[in-house]
């Protein structure tokens, strides 16, 4: 997934979250995106692969992955919508994306404790396709 939030919104602290339930760090604080053709995908720079500032810490060596596929796109957000419309991320224009490849986006609380659990999940309802709009609440 693709973390999108303001400088101290919490995107590194649910990072750490992600990978202690097994998620690959491929960036901290920035990452190329590039389209292959089929998918949108994400490495790191060079000058900061292998790194993430961990506040409190300060910058360590972690674990990552040399790049990913992009599944879902989460942007950090103080408020949350209880029951969202479904939306696609707008990928930069120069990535020139097919519209019926553009990715799911989800905003996400990313200080809530079930933030990660959330991620996960849609992750897993995107990719299996098991939103259920018509169900009344």
């Amino acid at each position: 997934m693709l973390l999108l939030g303001q400088s101290g919104s919490g995107k590194s602290d649910l990072a750490l979250r992600l990978i202690a339930m097994g998620a690959r760090l491929v960036a901290d604080d920035r990452c190329e995106i590039f389209f292959d053709g089929n998918t949108l995908r994400a490495r790191a720079p060079r000058s900061i692969a292998g790194v993430m500032e961990i506040r409190g810490l300060g910058i360590v060596g972690v674990p990552c992955a040399s790049e990913a596929r992009i599944a879902l796109v989460v942007r950090i957000a103080d408020a949350v919508e209880r029951m969202p419309e479904l939306r696609a991320y707008e990928s930069p224009s120069a990535l020139a994306v097919p519209e019926h490849l553009r990715l799911p986006e989800i905003a996400i609380d990313a200080f809530a404790a079930s933030a990660a659990a959330k991620i996960l999940a849609a992750v897993a309802a995107f990719e299996k396709q098991l939103f259920h709009k018509d169900i009344p609440v």
